[in-house]
């Protein structure tokens, strides 16, 4: 699934095309890409036709496009799923057999283009939502189908003091505080298994036995981690995650931990581990990341 890096990458990629663009057509090609609409297809044909766009935005997994003038109250949500792709294409050019909607677009100085969403597995959506306040932040106004969603570490807003309080009341294990986008955004398993690695955490590790110390190293990693993976343009397996322009993301060779179970640790050399966790497979050093015995 896209994580923080790969959602930015497309916005990064979305923003100059998009920003002041007028909607000239919108095209459903399959409905179940709008499960998270409130109405029908025509519903959001409709009402975003003919609308102007403002810069995309972010929070953690989800990237939304705000309205403006007299329907800045709105914005059109976009969330990626597990295989959802946004392709900026000519009007010209041939579609995906897995498009799912398509959105003709009018750009005050390049002209007309198109943005297409890909999806080959139909977990991701599109829809246009309401903005509502933020709870921290009362000028800022996000969709009300991303309230629930934390701020990500990356987020200039992002209070280090809050997330270490929070993090201190959990009564759970490190990785499933990580993974919880209620308590911080933008985290998913590969970029977890890594930070983890980096500050030579074990994964299971309750998060009430966490000193200060390794919780401040912990989050600095998770920065370091997400600012690489930005950098190298996320982390592509497979064709299904791409950027706008259809160019596939290369931290996967940056990868210490993730899907290298068998594979020798490069800090310490010893082999790396795979061990099932939450339906899915946490990668750690049993040498560098030792399960620390919780004192009575």
């Amino acid at each position: 699934m896209p994580e923080l890096p790969e959602v930015e990458v497309v916005r990064l990629g979305l923003a100059p095309a998009v920003t002041a663009s007028l909607v000239r057509a919108v095209t459903v090609l399959d409905e179940r890409s709008l499960r998270r609409h409130e109405g029908p297809s025509e519903d959001f044909v409709d009402r975003v036709t003919g609308a102007l766009l403002n810069a995309p935005e972010r929070r953690g997994k989800f990237l939304w496009i705000p309205l403006a003038g007299e329907r800045a109250d709105e914005a059109v949500v976009v969330h990626l799923g597990m295989s959802g792709q946004v392709l900026l294409r000519s009007p010209d050019a041939p579609r995906d057999r897995l498009t799912r909607i398509v959105l003709d677009l009018e750009h005050p100085e390049h002209g007309p283009l198109r943005v297409d969403f890909v999806d080959q597995r139909i977990f991701g959506s599109m829809a246009l939502d309401g903005l509502v306040p933020t709870r921290d932040r009362p000028e800022q106004r996000i969709p009300s189908q991303v309230v629930h969603i934390a701020r990500d570490p990356l987020d200039p807003d992002f209070s280090e003091r809050a997330f270490f309080a929070a993090l201190a009341r959990k009564r759970t294990t490190i990785k499933r505080a990580l993974l919880d986008q209620t308590l911080v955004s933008g985290i998913g398993n590969i970029y977890a298994d890594e930070a983890l690695w980096a500050a030579r955490i074990h994964y299971d590790q309750p998060t009430e036995t966490l000193s200060r110390p390794r919780a401040r190293r912990l989050l600095d990693e998770v920065r370091a981690v997400l600012g690489k993976a930005l950098a190298e343009g996320g982390t592509s397996f497979d064709a299904q995650y791409v950027n706008v322009n259809g160019a596939s993301g290369y931290f996967s060779h940056s990868l210490n931990a993730y899907g290298r179970h068998g594979e020798p640790c490069p800090r310490c050399g010893r082999p790396i581990v795979r061990e099932v966790f939450m339906n899915r497979g946490s990668h750690f050093c049993p040498s560098c990341q030792r399960l620390r015995a919780v004192r009575g």
